[in-house]
């Protein structure tokens, strides 16, 4: 990382390294990447942790990661940008395509939020608007970003880590049949809600990718089984992924 002209332009690269990161990083860490002395860092990353942009991690001493109010400020830019209305557009094309309700969704730690939503016209409805968040462990999308973008070993321990609620009888609640699950969805590139987190509703999600071939987002298409059992969603799959490549230039 090189050495900004400014003590905020300093500070916002700070936060760029830490943002990019694949985990907790120690303060000696960052000084051997970026060009500053460790007591003007030390002096950096603690006005930063005051604001709430950085904190430290609870399972590493001295080892830092993005705070709530950078994470809440990334997320609002996502939802609020000017790709919103384009995004929109994509999803509403797919809805009137499919005939059924769509969302484009993002992880957001164990959860799944909710950046867009097109509702088809049935009278069945579901109240989740942008912004929502819902578990991961029992959705399509959720399933999906899970799989695609942890390691095995990163979902083995998250999975570990959870606490599983019974949302339906088709919830998966052991530890060691989600994995599996997450496996094979990593493998099928496919994410699969079979009534799982909301009895008679059936879900299918395919991974928005970047430009790096990162799965950044996931579109999906949910519906009532008895309209729209799960074997006629799948078919639904090219489209989506079709609506996919769509949106991922819009990121």
């Amino acid at each position: 990382m090189t050495t900004a002209d400014t003590p905020t332009l300093r500070a916002f690269a700070l936060l760029e390294h830490l943002v990019n990161a694949e985990g907790p990083v120690s303060l000696a860490d960052i000084a051997q990447d970026v060009d500053l002395p460790k007591p003007s860092l030390h002096r950096m990353l603690a006005s930063l942790e005051a604001g709430g942009l950085v904190i430290r991690d609870p399972g590493h001493k001295n080892a830092y990661v993005i705070g709530p109010r950078l994470a809440q400020l990334g997320l609002g830019v996502v939802m609020h940008s000017g790709a919103r209305r384009l995004r929109h557009a994509i999803l509403g094309r797919l809805v009137a395509d499919l005939g059924e309700t769509c969302n484009l969704t993002m992880l957001h730690e164990t959860e799944v939020l909710y950046l867009d939503r097109m509702e088809a016209p049935w009278p069945l409805r579901l109240d989740l608007k942008p912004g929502s968040k819902v578990p991961a462990y029992c959705t399509a999308s959720g399933k999906l970003l899970l799989a695609m973008m942890l390691s095995r070993e990163q979902r083995s321990a998250l999975v570990r880590a959870l606490k599983i609620e019974r949302f339906t009888p088709n919830t998966i609640t052991d530890p060691e049949m989600l994995e599996a699950e997450l496996d094979r969805t990593a493998h099928k590139r496919v994410g699969i809600d079979n009534e799982e987190f909301l009895a008679g509703i059936a879900c299918v999600a395919v991974p928005v990718m970047n430009k790096d071939g990162m799965s950044i987002a996931a579109i999906a298409v949910h519906a009532p089984v008895s309209r729209a059992p799960l074997s006629r969603s799948l078919e639904f799959v090219p489209r989506l992924q079709e609506a996919a490549r769509e949106l991922a230039n819009t990121f």
